[in-house]
């Protein structure tokens, strides 16, 4: 029975067997000739930008994600050349295409697939690789606002009293400093010195110290130290992403908690911070945002709650500024009536 070699990519036929200089000279040829086939093309442009520098300083889990989509990019797009992304009436094609995903895989997944598409193209036009971004600006079908989804006291102290402790553990770390589950799952004992926790995080690789609270420094020192990482399973050893959220969310319905999410404590952590009369700089040097960006970012995770107005309003009642305004009556018969506070 004789036995066959191709090239999965380009279904060339190999001379020899695997290690033969035939067979080396064959695949290097065809390796040569697909990678040479894909220049001018969008598959070409992909393999580009995830082989690119400024994709691997993206996080491990982004640039996961980012390859699975675009895998669904290059299946429908791959073969296009290069030239007709610089005609403005491509983005109806893309528009179209992300139509079809939003009926069959839900408008999320729709929006994320355009998302990537542009953030290629954008690092394509940095590189020169292409001329335009026809898909940047686009309007997202799927819109969530979470500023509403707060862990309110109720929401803690229910959870609090069925979750296992090492839910008990990721949660106050998760009040208390604002970081992200993915940053806290990986911190280790080193990164907690001197009553505070610095790391590096892992999307933007912003570089954050957190002074810890009493009761978080309460917490991590009556802590055994027998794990590198602060944040173990039940057996001692390193969470998962996938284990974590399922553990997560198993606690959270023992509690009766529907509708929030791990990562809705790090927009209740910054609504603390606000509500504690922190300012937007103070505020950022906690969540590791940049100055420039941190009014955009409250703006989704600092809801507007009752302590917030109560806390403005008694500043406006008890300013001298205001006076004037706190002492204002109606009138009747043409005489005014004021405040008992006599006019100064």
């Amino acid at each position: 029975m004789a036995l066959y070699y191709y090239h999965r990519a380009s279904g060339r036929r190999l001379n020899g067997s695997p290690g033969s200089p035939e067979f080396v000279r064959d695949y290097s040829d065809a390796e040569h000739s697909q990678v040479h086939s894909l220049k001018g093309t969008v598959v070409g442009l992909i393999r580009d930008y995830t082989l690119s520098p400024e994709f691997a300083k993206r996080a491990e889990s982004t640039q996961k994600e980012y390859r699975r989509m675009l895998t669904k990019v290059e299946g429908q797009f791959g073969k296009m050349p290069l030239a007709v992304l610089e005609d403005p009436r491509v983005r109806s094609d893309f528009l179209k295409w992300r139509a079809e995903i939003a009926e069959s895989s839900g408008e999320r997944e729709a929006d994320n697939r355009l998302s990537v598409i542009s953030a290629m193209l954008s690092w394509g036009i940095d590189n020169g690789r292409v001329f335009s971004n026809h898909v940047s600006g686009f309007k997202r079908l799927h819109k969530v606002d979470r500023s509403e989804k707060l862990w309110l006291p109720e929401h803690v102290e229910a959870f609090m009293k069925v979750a296992p402790l090492e839910m008990q553990r990721a949660l106050i770390l998760a009040l208390h400093t604002g970081q992200r589950q993915g940053d806290l799952l990986k911190l280790v004992w080193t990164n907690y010195e001197a009553g505070k926790i610095s790391l590096r995080q892992s999307k933007g690789g912003q570089r954050v110290i957190v002074p810890c609270t009493q009761a978080l420094r309460r917490m991590l020192d009556g802590m055994e130290r027998s794990e590198m990482v602060i944040l173990k399973t039940k057996t001692g050893r390193r969470w998962t992403a996938r284990y974590f959220k399922g553990q997560w969310e198993a606690a959270s319905k023992a509690a009766g908690i529907v509708g929030l999410h791990f990562h809705d404590l790090r927009g209740t952590a910054v609504t603390m911070l606000a509500e504690a009369g922190c300012s937007v700089p103070e505020i950022a040097s906690i969540t590791g945002h940049s100055l420039k960006s941190v009014h955009g970012i409250l703006e989704r995770y600092l809801a507007r709650t009752a302590t917030l107005a109560t806390t403005a309003m008694e500043k406006f009642e008890n300013a001298s500024s205001t006076d004037f305004a706190n002492r204002l009556q109606t009138t009747e018969n043409g005489r005014v009536k004021t405040a008992a506070k006599s006019l100064k």
